[in-house]
């Protein structure tokens, strides 16, 4: 399923520098114009909304399907390369799910915008901080955890399923649309979390493939 060894190592790498360019980009030029824009022209809109629920579904249904396959294997069911895909979907969003959570913690980082208990923020009062280990759900906008759990089943079937790469794209660039227009996350925060969920989807494809072997 995953493609050359040697050549997936060397597109993780640059991927990975260029995305951290990318994201300390963002950070520094355009997270902040992007959310004031957005609040002040399409705060409150439903669609934008809708848009970010997309995403809501993968965790249950990673963590269902990752039991309904254990169960299957405890039957005696040996997986053939759709099962292994269907695996890899489970593993990578569980894994993508783990990740995002420690990194929240460890960056720290304050929203856009206040959403709970007066959290501190650039549109409420003006605080654009990383506190790494804060803790609190104030301090846990990096990464994104909606663009992390669709990104990473969608990154999965991306390597996989070559001629459907166009439509593993369109969820990522929707729940990115919506978490933008709804003023949820930083697009700094969108594009670390597109990265944690590819970075799943690698590691659980090489780990389903270690295991076939």
């Amino acid at each position: 399923m995953l493609p050359d060894r040697r050549r997936l190592a060397q597109t993780i790498l640059i991927t990975s520098l260029a995305g951290a360019l990318v994201t300390l980009g963002a950070v520094l030029l355009l997270d902040r114009p992007i959310s004031q824009w957005s609040h002040a022209h399409l705060h409150g809109m439903q669609a934008f909304l809708w848009l970010t629920r997309i995403a809501e579904p993968a965790a249950p249904l990673a963590l269902g399907g990752a039991c309904g396959l254990a169960v299957a294997w405890l039957c005696g069911w040996q997986p053939g390369r759709g099962g292994r895909v269907l695996l890899a979907l489970c593993l990578a969003t569980l894994l993508a799910l783990g990740i995002k959570e420690e990194l929240k913690y460890a960056i720290g980082r304050t929203w856009p915008e206040t959403w709970t208990n007066g959290n501190p923020s650039w549109i409420g009062n003006g605080v654009f901080a990383m506190e790494p280990f804060h803790g609190g759900a104030g301090w846990a906008s990096f990464p994104s955890g909606h663009t992390s759990v669709v990104a990473a089943p969608m990154g999965v079937l991306w390597f996989a399923c070559p001629r459907w790469r166009l439509a593993c794209v369109l969820p990522v660039f929707l729940v990115a649309i919506g978490l933008l227009g709804a003023d949820y996350h930083w697009l700094s925060d969108i594009i670390g979390g597109s990265l944690v969920g590819m970075a799943s989807a690698v590691g659980a494809l090489a780990a389903v493939e270690t295991e076939r072997r």
